[in-house]
């Protein structure tokens, strides 16, 4: 059991690999290809275009065809989506090809947890999710500590090396994982159930805030090597091994706030206080007033207050379903929300940096988190507390 526990969060660390390669990469691709710094950002944002769409679907998609075969069919889309990027002329195919990396992004971290669900006991369950919530800073951070490979290969090559660990990753677990599916499939239509899930306000709530939490993370974090090379004035290997350092205590965040809910503290209340710090250290962290090392100091305290946030959604997804057969739509609408984060973020906030300077981005920081907590306040309305 544990065995494909561990492969599915490794799947899931190799899926965050390829969110994590794009800030890494991204001075380099920008001198390459001759991009501006707002065209630079949709390296991140595109990969979460078809995320930002789909969500819901996908996740009653997984429950009809089988959660080992999406998670699956999703490494290998992400695989094809890296290849094709390495040997691409131009920035519009490669945007298509983080579109279909997010896509492939998309279904797994959709079905990964619904094979973990199906795969384990219930008393080992809780454990098992507490893992999986850590694997997008586990993942952010190895891409980050594999900058030296930049030197040696070129973007593209890291690019291609990328898809070839994908595709012998994906062959790996259609060979070992066992063919659970991660629902059993009823009678009613997709539509219906989308429909059902769309009119109830729980999965709308989960959508905003996980929005709000990654317009706040990405806004900052998708811009942090190359911000960290400009304030600290180091080069981008150096940089990206300290934004490893900072995504990394994201996990932490992710742990603690486990062991935070568990002894009973109100899970409205962590989002407030996670919200809270967050925005504090942004607004800090893109001013131009303070020391470059305490900027980095913000940056880490940031990470940490940001891992409570995804371990929050995840574990009261349950009370905001509409019911129980819909757990699947409301964590689709719940990563609807977290994709369309990921596109908006990174634009809005090179756009603005772009043409007002980065303490300029402070204002969308500020705006984010006033909307984080009336979503908070309906939501404690609706099923927290």
């Amino acid at each position: 059991m544990w065995f494909s526990i561990i492969l599915l969060f490794g799947a899931g660390v190799m899926a965050a690999c390829q969110v994590g390669k794009a800030p890494m990469a991204m001075l380099a691709v920008q001198q390459e290809l001759g991009l501006s710094l707002s065209t630079a950002s949709w390296l991140i944002s595109a990969f979460a275009v078809v995320g930002a769409i789909a969500g819901a679907p996908v996740g009653l998609f997984v429950d009809r065809v089988g959660a080992k075969q999406m998670v699956v069919l999703s490494l290998l889309l992400m695989a094809a989506g890296s290849a094709l990027g390495a040997i691409t002329a131009g920035a519009g195919s490669l945007m298509a090809s983080r579109v279909l990396e997010g896509l492939g992004f998309l279904g797994l971290i959709v079905a990964a947890p619904a094979l973990i669900v199906a795969v384990a006991t219930e008393q080992s369950r809780g454990r098992a999710m507490a893992l999986w919530a850590t694997f997008m800073p586990v993942g952010m951070t190895i891409a980050m500590l594999a900058a030296p490979l930049l030197h040696w290969l070129s973007w593209r090559g890291f690019w291609l090396l990328n898809g070839a660990v994908l595709l012998s990753y994906a062959l790996l677990l259609l060979w070992v994982l066992p063919a659970v599916k991660a629902a059993t499939v009823t009678p009613r239509s997709v539509l219906k159930d989308i429909g059902e899930a769309i009119t109830a306000p729980g999965p709308w709530l989960l959508c905003g805030l996980f929005a709000a939490f990654s317009v706040l993370f990405f806004a900052l974090f998708g811009f942090l090597p190359a911000l960290l090379t400009q304030r600290l004035n180091i080069s981008s290997e150096a940089a990206s091994m300290l934004s490893a350092v900072a995504i990394a205590t994201s996990g932490a965040g992710n742990l603690v706030c486990g062991q935070l809910l568990a002894r009973g503290v109100q899970p409205a209340r962590l989002l407030l206080l996670s919200f809270a710090i967050m925005a504090i250290c942004a607004v800090g962290a893109f001013s131009a007033l303070l020391p470059g090392p305490v900027m980095y100091v913000l940056c880490i305290v940031f990470s940490f207050a940001g891992g409570l946030v995804p371990v929050v959604i995840f574990t009261s997804a349950a009370r905001f379903a509409p019911r129980k057969e819909l757990l699947g739509a409301t964590l689709g609408f719940a990563m609807q929300g977290n994709n369309i984060g990921l596109l908006l973020g990174p634009v809005a906030a090179g756009a603005i940096a772009g043409a007002f300077g980065w303490p300029a981005v402070s204002l969308l920081v500020v705006i984010t988190a006033l909307l984080a907590f009336m979503l908070i306040a309906a939501a404690v309305k609706h099923s927290f507390d």
